[in-house]
């Protein structure tokens, strides 16, 4: 007797699984080796400067996570100066790795005759680990803060080029003519920040008024909207790093919610938020999938 079987292909639920574990193949090479270096630039308007100012170019980046063998990430960060933004913003996690402060400092390149000012992230004290993705869905204890990296040669090669390290510091700057009041905390990530020495009105006699941390905690978030910030660069989220149409943002591993973790908001009243999907990764978690690294470059318009 004949089998019944024979010459059959592989039935409709193997096809299915095939198909999908093809697709996911598929997904996974296109996350870890292509858009995770489609670096992208982003172009934003923000109203906050006062009524009859000159408008200013702020280029924020954040999360460079630089390692010595990324050539690609460096020359891209490097091309940026070709903008002559007024001023530059780091939001931090600028460091993955003992050895990345010279090639941080080369990415800067001419940025460093800008401008600029800068707050340190967990990366910056501290090594990235290898942890389990599904960490970013609990409230687990944290993991050990070892090693740690090189973050006073980096603020020593960025303050001797003029940038401002804003740890619980303010600082006025001139531009165009024109007083800049800024403020920053140091990461509130690792609860390094001590708003208590930056606290009190913002500068009334600024055109525009600019706070600075590299995690986006609603409570650092409250203060300086609080004390009259018209806008607030942060970072850390790296916008999710795995986004889904139609969802967006997974996680955000603070305490923002997923809709704030990429992009201009408002927060309050009359305080606008750009948080910065940043420029990299852990080097341990190398993937993005619907979040193109970015710096941002913020026109700064008058309000009204």
């Amino acid at each position: 007797m004949a089998d019944p079987t024979r010459g059959r292909g592989p039935g409709p639920v193997v096809g299915t699984l095939s198909g999908l574990a093809g697709a996911g193949a598929a997904v996974g090479l296109y996350a870890t080796l292509v858009e995770r270096q489609l670096f992208v630039l982003r172009r934003v308007e923000v109203p906050v400067l006062r009524p009859g100012s000159w408008p200013v170019r702020v280029l924020h980046l954040s999360d460079l996570h630089v390692t010595p063998d990324q050539q690609r990430k460096v020359a891209w960060v490097r091309a940026l100066s070709d903008l002559r933004p007024d001023l530059v913003i780091d939001t931090g996690d600028t460091l993955s790795h003992q050895r990345s402060v010279p090639v941080a400092v080369h990415a800067f390149g001419g940025l460093l005759d800008v401008p600029g000012a800068f707050v340190f992230g967990n990366n910056d004290y501290f090594a990235p680990r290898p942890k389990s993705p599904h960490r970013y869905f609990v409230r687990a204890p944290r993991l050990p803060t070892s090693p740690p990296l090189p973050w006073r040669d980096l603020r020593a090669a960025l303050t001797e080029r003029g940038w401002v390290d804003l740890s619980n510091r303010t600082q006025a700057l001139e531009i165009r003519g024109q007083r800049i009041a800024l403020a920053g905390v140091d990461d509130p990530h690792l609860h390094r920040d001590r708003y208590a020495d930056i606290a009190g009105p913002a500068d009334p006699d600024a055109v525009v008024r600019i706070g600075v941390a590299h995690s986006p905690e609603p409570r650092v978030l409250d203060a300086f909207a609080g004390d009259g910030y018209d806008l607030v660069l942060a970072g850390h989220t790296h916008g999710g790093q795995v986004r889904l149409p139609g969802i967006g943002a997974l996680v955000t591993n603070c305490g923002i919610d997923r809709s704030r973790a990429r992009g201009l908001s408002r927060w309050g009243e009359t305080t606008w938020l750009n948080v910065s999907a940043g420029l990299g990764s852990s080097p341990y978690m190398p993937v993005r999938f619907c979040c193109r690294p970015e710096a941002t470059l913020l026109t700064l318009t008058p309000r009204g």
